[in-house]
C-alpha cells in the first residue's frame, strides 16, 4: 500500500504498467460526437416524445450520451443574439463549440469545420460585455453545489494520509467498502495507473455507516451526490425502457430494490501517459452508468470506424453509459458502450463512475418483447454476482470479457 508507482509519483513508467503498442493511446485523440441529451420540459408530451426518440439514437449509435447543459434565459438570448453568424450550427452545436474553447480543446485536432466556427465563436465572445458571457446551468436535476461537492471530497480522500486509506485496502472484488490501484494491486499482469474508492450506496441508509468518515464532510457530499444520480437514474432508465416499447416503469421497481455501485477514481499524472492506461477497454456489467469527470481522459470506442474517441468534459455534465444488462434486456438492440481511461502528465483526474443495476442476485434476461423469430433470444440470464465471480477469477486488462460469456452463438 502506498508503494505504487502512481501513488509515489515516479518519473518513469515501469515495464508492468506498460500496454501493448497497438493499445497504447493516441496524443491527438478525435473527439466523440457525444449525444447532448437536454432533460428538461420532460413533462410535456410532445418534448417526452421527442427526448425519448433522441435517447433511442444515441443508445442504438453510440450506447452512450451526455446529459445537456443549456444557457439560463438571460445569457441564452445574449448569445443567440449572434447566432445569424452561424447559420450552419444548431445550438446545440454552438454550445459544444463554446465548451471546447473554454476547456482549450481544440488542443485535440478538431475538423477545421468545428476549428473555423471555433475560431468565429472566439471572436464574437470576445466583443461581448463581461455581463452577458454565458453562464451555463445543468437540465440533469442534480445542482451544481452537489456535483462540485462529490468531487471535492473524492480528491479529499485521496490526499489522506496512506495509513487510513489502508483501511480500507482489499482485492476482494465481493467486499461493499474497498480500496485499491490498478484493478487487482498487484495480481493483473498488466497495472493500471490509477487508485480508486468503491462503495454501494443503494439503499444509502445500508451502507453509508461503512463508508470513510474522513474527510468528515465525505459521508454527507457523497451520500448528497448518491441519492440525487440514483433518482436520475430511475428517470432515465423509465426513458430508456419506453423507447424500447416496454413503457416507462418495467424496470422501476427492480432498479429501486437493485444495486448502486460508486467507483470514486484517483488518476495521478503520468510522466509517460503514451505508454500506459488509467483503465483498460471494457463495458460495464450494470444496466446504465452514471459518469461525474472533472476533466478529460474516458475514452469511447467508435464501432463504425472502431477508433478511439475523447469524451469532452464539460462542466458539471454528466455522461450515461449502456450497460451489459441494458445490452441483455433489449437482446442486443442497444449495445453496452466500450470505454477505456487515458492519462495526462500534468493533472490529477477524478471521476466518479456510479454502477447502477439489479440486485446482487437478480437474474437479468432478454424482455419477451424483445425476442421473436428474426431476433431470437442472444444472451443467457445472469446476475451481478455471477459478474463478480467472473472478474475475481479473470484478467479484465487481457481482454477477459464477461458479455462475451453469456452471449448465446447462432
Amino acid at each position: 500500500m502506498g508503494k505504487t508507482a502512481q501513488e509515489r509519483g515516479l518519473s518513469y513508467v515501469p515495464k508492468c504498467y506498460k500496454v501493448q503498442p497497438l493499445d497504447r493511446p493516441k496524443m491527438d485523440p478525435k473527439i466523440a460526437n457525444v449525444p447532448l441529451i437536454d432533460l428538461a420540459g420532460m413533462s410535456d408530451p410532445t418534448r417526452r416524445s421527442i427526448l425519448i426518440h433522441e435517447i433511442a439514437n444515441a443508445c442504438r449509435r453510440y450506447g452512450f450520451f451526455q446529459c445537456l447543459l443549456v444557457l439560463a434565459a438571460v445569457e441564452y438570448y445574449s448569445l443567440f443574439h449572434y447566432h445569424h453568424v452561424f447559420p450552419f450550427l444548431s445550438p446545440t452545436q454552438l454550445l459544444f463549440l463554446w465548451e471546447c474553447t473554454v476547456l482549450e480543446l481544440l488542443t485535440f485536432q478538431l475538423s477545421d469545420y468545428w476549428n473555423l466556427a471555433a475560431y468565429q465563436l472566439i471572436c464574437i465572445l470576445q466583443d461581448l460585455s463581461p455581463s452577458i458571457v454565458p453562464m451555463l446551468v445543468i437540465n440533469h436535476g442534480i445542482s451544481k453545489g452537489i456535483v462540485d461537492g462529490a468531487l471535492s471530497t473524492a480528491s479529499d480522500f485521496f490526499n489522506l494520509p496512506t495509513q487510513y486509506k489502508a483501511n480500507f485496502m482489499s482485492n476482494d472484488v465481493h467486499k461493499p467498502v474497498r480500496y485499491g490501484s490498478s484493478l487487482k494491486d498487484g495480481v493483473d499482469k498488466v497495472q493500471f495507473w490509477r487508485v480508486f474508492l468503491k462503495h454501494y450506496a443503494h439503499p444509502l441508509k445500508d451502507w453509508i455507516g461503512l463508508w470513510p468518515h474522513t474527510p468528515l464532510d465525505y459521508r454527507n457530499k457523497m451520500g448528497e451526490y448518491v441519492e440525487a444520480a440514483q433518482q436520475l437514474a430511475q428517470m432515465i432508465m423509465g426513458l430508456i425502457t419506453e423507447s424500447l416499447g416496454l413503457g416507462p416503469t418495467y424496470l422501476s421497481s427492480k432498479l429501486d430494490e437493485g444495486m448502486q455501485v460508486m467507483t470514486v477514481n484517483c488518476y495521478p499524472p503520468c510522466p509517460q501517459p503514451q505508454l500506459a492506461l488509467g483503465l483498460p477497454a471494457h463495458s460495464d456489467y450494470s444496466s446504465l452508468t452514471i459518469v461525474l469527470q472533472d476533466s478529460p481522459g474516458l475514452q469511447i470506442l467508435d464501432t463504425e470506424d472502431n477508433s478511439w474517441k475523447m469524451v469532452p468534459a464539460i462542466p458539471g455534465a454528466l455522461q450515461v453509459h449502456v450497460g451489459d444488462q441494458l445490452e441483455v434486456l433489449s437482446n442486443g438492440k442497444y449495445k453496452s458502450v466500450v470505454h477505456r481511461v487515458t492519462l495526462n502528465s500534468e493533472k490529477t483526474r477524478i471521476s466518479i463512475a456510479g454502477l447502477h443495476s439489479l440486485g446482487m442476485d437478480v437474474k437479468m434476461e432478454a424482455a419477451k418483447e424483445m425476442v421473436d423469430e428474426e431476433n431470437r433470444n442472444g444472451y443467457r440470464e445472469s446476475c451481478f454476482r455471477d459478474f463478480l465471480d467472473f472478474i475475481s477469477k479473470n484478467d479484465i486488462g487481457e481482454g477477459s470479457s464477461f458479455l462475451n460469456t453469456i452471449k448465446i452463438q447462432k
